[in-house]
């Protein structure tokens, strides 16, 4: 199996000091029971959904064959809802929403895809709206059927998450709260099925 992670700075796992992030936490989780998984991560600091609709086919393209198991895992959206002036977002919610569908749509069409939403920033004020957006990106999925897994609830919950933020440069936490983030997806039955297929061996 192999797998592009599509995203951002918190899918590239900026601040961490393991150079992991959640992706590669949860890949050497799974292929250290035994699954053959290689893992692409694909984020890049800084991204709105627009920049990834621009870019992510040709990247992913050009490391998923076809005659490999390839999958697809975005994440997206906290670069959409940063202010670039007094009341204009980077992107507006809108246009978030429609880029997410045309990306997301493309996806379904080529690959087995999940979608994971946007995390909190410690930005509270920001935070209103990647929260806002999330829920859009959720209902987004369910027309879809693309399996979606917020992590909001999980992550403002962790003081891990914010205090090593704080710590930090002020929004992207260490190793304990992509730690954090990884246990989440683990428990994730859309995650488990990719991993726990019928017929792998463990």
């Amino acid at each position: 199996m192999r797998i592009c992670f599509i995203g951002d700075s918190y899918v590239n796992g900026t601040g961490d000091d393991d150079c992991l992030g959640w992706p590669g936490r949860i890949c050497a989780e799974a292929r250290q029971r035994g699954r053959d998984i290689t893992l692409y991560n694909l984020g890049i600091r800084g991204n709105t959904s627009t920049d990834i609709a621009e870019r992510w086919e040709r990247e992913a393209r050009a490391r998923l064959s076809p005659e490999h198991d390839g999958r697809l895992v975005f994440s997206f959206g906290v670069n959409d809802c940063a202010f670039i002036e007094p009341g204009r977002t980077r992107v507006a919610e809108t246009q978030s929403v429609e880029n997410a569908r045309c990306i997301l749509q493309r996806a379904k069409e080529w690959l087995p895809t999940l979608m994971i939403g946007p995390p909190p920033s410690r930005d509270f004020s920001r935070d209103e709206r990647v929260k806002n957006l999330s829920a859009q990106f959720e209902a987004l999925c369910h027309d879809l059927a693309i399996p979606f897994l917020s992590p909001w609830d999980w992550l403002t919950a962790e003081d891990v998450w914010l205090q090593e933020a704080a710590i930090g440069d002020g929004v992207h936490p260490n190793r304990g709260g992509y730690g954090s983030f990884a246990d989440l997806i683990l428990e994730w039955p859309a995650w488990r099925e990719w991993v726990d297929e019928p017929g792998r061996q463990d």
